[in-house]
């Protein structure tokens, strides 16, 4: 066996609307609906419309030897139903396929996992819920932790909850010699099975596929395919892990990305010994070699692949400490209106607006945040949480 496993995340926040001081006891309503429906309508337009459409096209076309998985986070899915209900049918026409898989994640694609078990759990089994209750039943065995952060800790929580599978990056200081293309387990819990991103030939389609600086600009089908066929033949997975927003967004349309995957399967099929599988289909059909050290978490982000995205100057680890210092509060709180604020607020975003890394990584950041600096991030997250923290405060003494 020898195949390709392509995986997409799907997620966007819920930004903040611009919050001052002076708003703190005055406005509790928090979130930005201007912008985040133009920003889910315009990524509609330039990426999701068309990409869905595609896939769809060629799941028909193959007969299903075509699949590919998602994960699609909760904050995203809410925003689907409120601004862009077409996407979400897209999306559902594709699943019902019954040729892509979909994973578990945090519902409000959070940084739990690092923080609190507990919390961890619950929104796991939060969006379980949301993806049975939209996707006709559907129930995920496979999981992907937000932004793919894993460790052995992490690995063995998501045993515990059932998964038999989990995806994360295959980054090289993890990696040493070893090659990403091939199963792993967990280092606590064997009988989770670990998918590693093989992040050169996944960048290679989402971050240099339209960068005309690049020597191996422009990248066609067979030279992909090239690339592929040259892998040692023991190697028997190749997984493409990539942001969904990489087709028509990241990749802008004229740079030909959605012409590429349009002619990928042909040449794969045609040119190589290479099928497509989904995670759940690897994980059945290939056994671990060998079990994946990861000590200290990792992540997909920026060059060091690591946590600093999103945690490590003194603004992030302050928003994130006192976010979480809540949370024995918000166990005694049943205000739907709090514990929806108290979900939105663990979004990951929130926390990778206030990087300061400014180097290699830096224009990758300012990129994806409505904010000029990560100080003005972290000056209006904490002004917002100060009204959160006296809104949970008076629901609990009102409730005594």
């Amino acid at each position: 066996m020898r195949t390709v496993c392509f995986y997409f995340q799907v997620h966007q926040p819920f930004r903040l609307k611009p919050y001052r001081f002076f708003d703190i006891g005055e406005d509790h309503y928090y979130w930005n609906d201007y912008l985040n429906r133009n920003v889910i309508r315009k990524v509609a337009q330039k990426c999701y419309l068309p990409m869905n459409s595609l896939l769809l096209e060629l799941i028909h076309r193959y007969q299903g030897r075509f699949k590919v998985a998602f994960s699609i986070s909760g904050t995203f899915l809410d925003q689907l139903e409120a601004y862009a209900p077409d996407v979400l049918e897209s999306f559902q026409r594709l699943v019902a396929t019954g040729h892509v898989e979909l994973l578990n994640e945090t519902y409000s694609h959070s940084l739990a996992a690092l923080k609190s078990k507990d919390e961890f759990a619950s929104l796991v089994h939060k969006h379980q819920e949301r993806i049975k209750t939209l996707f006709n039943g559907y129930s995920p065995s496979v999981f992907r932790n937000t932004e793919l952060i894993y460790s052995d800790q992490i690995g063995a929580l998501v045993e515990d909850l059932g998964f038999k599978g989990i995806l994360t990056e295959g980054a090289k200081h993890v990696l040493g010699w070893k090659s990403p293309n091939y199963v792993y387990s967990n280092a606590l819990k064997p009988n989770l099975k670990v998918l590693l991103k093989n992040f050169r030939l996944s960048d290679d389609i989402a971050f240099r596929f339209g960068d005309k600086t690049w020597g191996d600009f422009p990248l066609s089908t067979d030279k992909f395919v090239s690339w592929l066929n040259a892998l040692p033949k023991e190697e028997p997975v190749v997984n493409l892990f990539m942001d969904y927003e990489t087709f028509g967004e990241h990749q802008w349309a004229e740079t030909g990305i959605f012409e590429f995957m349009r002619h990928l399967p042909e040449a794969i099929f045609t040119q190589s010994n290479f099928t497509f599988s989904t995670p759940s289909e690897v994980l059945a059909a290939l056994p671990a070699i060998g079990s994946i050290h990861v000590p200290s978490p990792i992540s997909w982000a920026d060059e060091e692949r690591d946590l600093t995205a999103w945690l490590g100057n003194d603004m992030q680890d302050e928003a994130f400490d006192r976010l979480y210092e809540l949370e024995k509060k918000i166990r005694k709180v049943k205000d739907p209106e709090l514990l929806r604020d108290w979900e939105y607020l663990q979004t990951s975003d929130h926390f990778y607006y206030i990087c300061t890394k400014f180097f290699s990584d830096g224009s990758v950041h300012e990129y994806f945040s409505p904010y000029d600096t990560p100080y003005d991030a972290f000056i209006n997250y904490m002004n917002v949480l100060s009204d959160f923290i006296l809104r949970v405060d008076a629901h609990l003494k009102n409730s005594a």
